[in-house]
């Protein structure tokens, strides 16, 4: 299974609770993230956690040794994202999540932002913190 992560598993993961074990579970198979999440990634750790940027940026280079590849973003994935924003209501940020993930032919979506189960294209929306049935 190849899988994709948004932000917030990352910065749940760096945590601890229930929400941090479930997003570490997560991420012990690796996968692929885009530099949005990157980008996002270091923006919460610096705003919400008040970390300095020498933390933030050991932070963010641990990130990128985990994942097997790190997506860029270009005009392809923006346009691919304004339609899915418009087809299935998505945030825009979001759009470009599941663009990103689908581009890369992944096919989970590791992500507490968009509906657990639901399916786009190839692509199914895992919520790692729901609630196992």
């Amino acid at each position: 299974m190849t899988a994709f992560f948004d932000t917030n598993v990352l910065i749940h993961a760096q945590g601890s609770g229930a929400k941090s074990d479930a997003a570490r579970r997560a991420l012990v198979d690796g996968g692929i993230i885009s530099v949005q999440v990157l980008n996002e990634f270091a923006n919460v750790l610096r705003l919400k956690f008040g970390l300095e940027w020498k933390i933030v940026a050991a932070a963010v280079a641990d990130v990128r040794e985990l994942f097997d590849s790190i997506r860029p973003l270009d005009i392809e994935t923006h346009e691919a994202a304004m339609e899915l924003a418009s087809a299935h209501g998505f945030s825009f940020y979001d759009s470009l999540i599941v663009a990103s993930a689908l581009q890369a032919r992944c096919e989970t979506l590791f992500t507490e932002d968009l509906q657990d189960g639901r399916r786009i294209d190839s692509l199914v929306i895992v919520s790692p913190f729901a609630p196992e049935e």
